[in-house]
């Protein structure tokens, strides 16, 4: 997944980095998910995380993406802008 997040409290990169690493921490505490903050480093409102799992096929992956997003959009600091959804599957 990635998700485009605008921050409007944040008055600086140091805010922003808060806000980020608050989401990230309990993005991975609670889901276990690999999270990295993957563009918009230079801005200070704006700012796109991806979020990368393994799951044993795509109906569930599709639910704990649905589970992310909720968790997302409830966040504090953060409102989300929009979430591209990949699903790579084995052959």
């Amino acid at each position: 997944m990635k998700v485009m997040l605008h921050i409007p409290m944040a008055q600086s990169l140091k805010e922003k980095r808060r806000v980020v690493r608050s989401l990230k921490d309990r993005l991975w505490s609670h889901f276990n998910v690999s999270v990295a903050e993957v563009g918009d480093q230079d801005l200070h409102q704006r700012a796109t995380i991806g979020i990368c799992f393994i799951a044993l096929d795509s109906m569930a992956a599709d639910a704990k993406m649905r589970k992310l997003e909720d968790f997302i959009e409830r966040h504090d600091g953060a409102v989300v802008l929009d979430i591209d959804r990949e699903l790579l599957h084995e052959s």
